[in-house]
Order: C-alpha cells, then sequence, then structure tokens
C-alpha cells in the first residue's frame, strides 16, 4: 500500500511559496532580544494551545488557557477542557525538543504525539496504539455522516505508508517543506488512525514537519490561529473527493485545493511574525537567538522565573511545572551539571539557584 498524492503547483501555490520564503528570510534577519524572543515564542505557544483545542471545542479562554498553563488557577467544571490544554501544551514542547534533535519523522513519534495529546499534561505517556475499529465523523447539528475513514485494518499499512512517503518527499522528490508539511497534514487526517485526538495530532505533525525541515520561524508563529479564524474554510478546504466514503473517491482526490489553502495559511502566519518581530525587535541590542535555541523548553520558560527573581528553589519549579519535590530536585540538579544553573545557596530545605552568570544577558530586553 503506497499513498501517492495527487496536486497542482498552481500560481496561488507558487505566491504563497515565494511569501512564505520571504518572511522566513526577513525573521531571519531580525536583531531580536533574548527576553523578546522568549516572550514572543511563549506567546506563541500558548496561541497554539488555545486554537488548536478552540478548534475541537474547549471552552476556556485565551486569558484562561494562560493561567491553566502556569498553574495559576482550575476552573471548576472544566477539568476536561484543562486536560486538554496541558495535553496540547506537554506536545508542543516534545515538537520543540525533537525539532532540536533534528532527524526524520517516525510512527513512534506520532504516537506518541498522541498519547501527550490525551494525556492533560503528562510528560511520561505510552505511544497511543492506533485505533482497532471503525469511527464515524458526523455533524454535530444535523448528525448526517460527515466522512467514514478507512477501516481500522487498513491504519497500520496506511500510516506506515504516509511516513515513508514523508522521508521519499524529503530525500528524494526534494519537495518544499510547506507542500509536506501540508499534504501530511491531510493524509493524517485522511486516515484518522484515532477515535479522538486526531485534528490536534495532525496540526502537531505539520508543525513538527515545519520545524525539522528548517521552517519553524524561531518557534513564534500560530497557524492554529489562521485555522481557527474561519473554521469552515479549514474543514472545507480539507473535504475533498465526490464521496464522504474514503473508498469512495477520498482516497485518490485530487488536493491542489487544500494545498492552496494551507500554503496560503503558512504565507499569512509567517507574515504576522514578520510584522510582530519589527515591532518588538530590541534597540541595538545582539540577536542572541541562538544561545536561546540551545535551551530546551523548560529552561526557556524558567526564564520567566529569573526575570523575578535572582533565585529559584526546587518549590518555584514543582509550581512552574507541575512536578514532584523529587522531580523537581533531579531536574535542578540536572541544570546544574549542564551549567545552565548554579547552586547559590547549600541549605537543604531551601537551596536556591542562580541563572548562570553566562546566561545572564538572556534577561536583558
Amino acid at each position: 500500500m503506497t499513498f501517492e498524492p495527487k496536486f497542482a503547483i498552481t500560481a496561488r501555490v507558487a505566491n504563497a511559496l515565494m511569501r512564505i520564503e520571504g518572511a522566513r528570510q526577513a525573521v531571519k534577519d531580525l536583531p531580536i532580544t533574548p527576553a523578546v524572543l522568549a516572550t514572543l515564542r511563549e506567546t506563541a505557544r500558548l496561541y497554539s494551545t488555545h486554537y488548536s483545542t478552540l478548534i475541537e471545542g474547549n471552552r476556556l479562554t485565551r486569558e484562561q488557557v494562560v493561567r491553566v498553563v502556569e498553574r495559576q488557577e482550575h476552573f471548576p467544571g472544566r477539568e476536561r477542557d484543562e486536560g486538554e490544554v496541558m495535553g496540547y501544551y506537554a506536545a508542543l514542547e516534545r515538537v520543540e525538543q525533537w525539532a532540536e534533535a533534528g532527524g526524520e519523522v517516525t510512527e513512534l513519534q506520532i504516537q506518541t504525539l498522541h498519547g501527550l495529546v490525551m494525556g492533560g499534561g503528562k510528560t511520561r505517556v505510552r505511544p497511543s496504539a492506533y485505533r482497532d475499529g471503525q469511527n464515524v465523523i458526523r455533524d454535530s447539528q444535523s448528525g448526517r455522516i460527515v466522512y467514514l475513514p478507512p477501516e481500522a485494518t487498513d491504519v497500520p499499512r496506511l500510516m506506515k505508508a504516509m511516513v515513508e512517503w514523508i522521508a521519499r518527499a524529503e530525500r528524494e522528490l526534494h519537495l518544499p517543506c510547506p507542500l509536506l508539511a501540508g499534504i501530511a497534514h491531510y493524509q493524517f487526517a485522511t486516515i484518522h488512525p484515532y477515535y479522538d485526538g486526531n485534528g490536534r495530532t495532525g496540526r502537531l505533525l505539520t508543525t513538527l514537519l515545519l520545524h525539522l525541515g528548517g521552517y519553524g520561524l524561531k518557534g513564534l508563529y500560530s497557524l492554529e490561529e489562521y485555522y481557527a479564524r474561519n473554521l469552515g474554510a479549514y474543514y472545507r478546504a480539507l473535504t475533498v473527493g465526490p464521496s464522504h466514503n474514503y473508498y469512495a473517491g477520498r482516497a485518490d482526490a485530487d488536493i491542489t485545493g487544500w494545498v492552496e489553502y494551507f500554503c496560503d495559511g503558512v504565507a499569512d502566519s509567517f507574515d504576522s511574525v514578520r510584522e510582530r518581530s519589527r515591532d518588538a525587535q530590541g534597540r541595538g541590542e545582539p540577536d542572541r537567538s541562538e544561545v536561546m535555541r540551545k535551551l530546551d523548553p523548560r529552561q526557556r520558560k524558567v526564564l520567566a522565573l529569573f526575570r523575578k527573581s535572582a533565585f529559584v528553589t526546587s518549590r518555584d519549579v514543582e509550581r512552574l511545572f507541575g512536578l514532584s519535590q523529587r522531580a523537581a530536585r533531579n531536574l535542578l540538579r540536572n541544570w546544574v551539571e549542564a551549567g545552565f544553573v548554579v547552586v547559590a545557596d547549600e541549605a537543604k530545605k531551601t537551596r536556591k539557584y542562580g541563572l548562570n552568570t553566562h546566561l545572564e544577558s538572556l534577561l536583558s530586553g
């Protein structure tokens, strides 16, 4: 079973690709200060989390999402919504880690992303097995069938074929990364390998592919916002073929319309980042984004604590990441060994940690 997508590179697609490249280069060359970069990146992460879960019906506002992620507030009756938010945010952090490591996308990574999406914020999850039965996508109001995905017995072969095509598209076809990411998004939604969480996982897969392909744009964009602004257009673009049945046309459908929609979205998102970055760039300070990129997502997040105080404790790290006391202490010990923080006070119960002096410039701006 192979996957060979049918699409055309139209004038609209070509124009979007040129816009993407222009914005990508412009953002790369902007001298953004470390503090501004960290703020913009965290804002993009929160936007992505809010809008991707909003698409699936999450009821938390953008402000409430921020408070949930920062573990500042609990909203009674919204436990499921909170779990969705924490799961998506944890998966975004994992995407950043994998992007830093590089390599090719694997089925195991996709299954792990789904495990994180459904894990309510847990960072240690089991990769999710594909569905073992049929699922039907229905209109929430009329109840009519919108899409009938492939049978469960075909899912493993279809997923394997999709991942193999991604690798081949990169190595042999030299397909532009935005096209590759968009087609992978479409095919994942087509296979619908899980009973729930397919939309969120598919959007995360898209982000991972863009980052791995050099289109991470310093982690400052949110494609999810583009989708959420007009959900009707998003779903219409994904709905192609003469029938709602996978075996009656969708598998072999021409997906040029989706590719055009997707590339327009990447171009719009990148243009938005270029404008925001220009507005927020520092006044003559050096671009320390290379230093910032060497930090993992948790290290970048804990910088916010150091901007408020010269020292942090294991208790601060517990609260920030929702860790156990032991896990927080282990994390800080690893950071000391890695040269990220230094022990500022040896007291066992109230041990304090300071940011290593060679990284203090990351707090300016």
